[in-house]
């Protein structure tokens, strides 16, 4: 067979039309990181975290990856910045570990008496934040994947039952920051802020009481063995409220058709999903709560209006504050308890 030139010029040109091409399709493919600061096996990150990232590999027929990192790219308060500045694609934490107002609105999650289970109530809470109260307007330079609840939050001590309002003075308790420390310090107790990867340390080394978790974080975190009293109220004691976000500028760069299929993996739907997982840790706390000698109980009346008194007072501040933004707060928190059925 002749080869000429001509042919040669036809042929090269084909080739280099091909390489570009299967270089263009190598472009569409996009693997993001995803900081992850609990620990590996924490049921969040095992049931929650990777099967999302599993499903959207699916949902975009590869073309969207996402890899779970088993050490996190910077402390936990640092997470949400570390998404928006492209240290980390993917992040997620606690809106109460910022230490500024830029998430103001996202308190609503944090209160007291918000829901017994956290399916309900994360499934509340985004229907109220992300939509009556524009949760996205707050997450600038970010895309607002989801946000989310825990279960029912309860107050975890090694030093006595807490039978009066009185009972909480001088206890030195860890708070995740947010509402629950000022409520905290209202009723007289002594808090410390660290990250749950810091607790087990200082509550077995006495350098504190005891902690504000859910009763997940009992066996997540391996605290029963310094615990003795846990005091729980209807509807949770507090609340803490979680975001799911990615960088704007790496969600810019995927497709219209795979945004859209992770979107429908995100939202209400991820919301769900990860209540769920944090109802199941719970019931696992619980148990494990059940052969020690840790004595649950429920807040008596006297506690009670205490917790009442004060959390009524924030609340009202709040609402004073997002109206000042153009929201009606105490509208927003009624809806989310009518959705969640708890009467405050």
């Amino acid at each position: 067979m002749r080869f000429t030139v001509k042919s040669a010029g036809f042929g090269l040109a084909a080739l280099a039309c091909g390489l570009v091409a299967g270089l263009a399709g190598a472009r569409a493919d996009t693997t993001l990181v995803m900081s992850s600061w609990l620990p590996p096996k924490h049921p969040l990150v095992e049931n929650a975290m990777k099967p999302w990232a599993d499903e959207v590999e699916k949902a975009t027929e590869g073309r969207v990856k996402v890899r779970v990192l088993a050490k996190p790219l910077g402390a936990p308060p640092a997470h949400y910045d570390m998404a928006r500045d492209g240290v980390a694609d993917i992040t997620y934490g606690l809106h109460s570990f910022t230490q500024d107002d830029r998430f103001l609105r996202s308190r609503i999650g944090q209160f007291s008496f918000l829901g017994n289970d956290a399916v309900t109530v994360s499934k509340a809470y985004w229907k109220v934040y992300a939509g009556t109260l524009d949760a996205a307007a707050e997450h600038e330079g970010v895309k607002l994947l989801s946000v989310f609840a825990h279960g029912p939050g309860m107050i975890h001590n090694n030093q006595r039952k807490i039978e009066k309002p009185e009972d909480f003075a001088g206890l030195k308790l860890r708070t995740p920051g947010g509402y629950i420390a000022d409520l905290m310090q209202d009723l007289g107790v002594v808090t410390q802020f660290m990250g749950p990867g810091e607790v087990y340390e200082k509550l077995s080394r006495g350098v504190i009481d005891g902690v504000t978790f859910p009763m997940e974080a009992l066996k997540a975190f391996r605290l029963a063995d310094h615990l003795s009293y846990t005091l729980k109220v209807p509807g949770g004691i507090y609340n803490t409220s979680w975001f799911l976000v990615m960088n704007q500028a790496k969600w810019d760069e995927i497709s219209d058709a795979d945004k859209a299929a992770i979107e429908k993996l995100s939202g209400a739907a991820f919301a769900e999903k990860a209540g769920a997982v944090w109802d199941a840790a719970d019931a696992g706390g619980i148990a494990l709560v059940a052969e020690t000698k840790i004595e649950v109980h429920e807040a008596n009346d006297a506690v009670l209006a205490a917790i009442r008194e004060h959390a009524a007072k924030h609340e009202a501040a709040w609402a004073e504050a997002v109206k000042a933004q153009g929201f009606d707060g105490a509208a927003a928190l009624a809806e989310l308890r009518a959705e969640t059925g708890i009467s405050f």
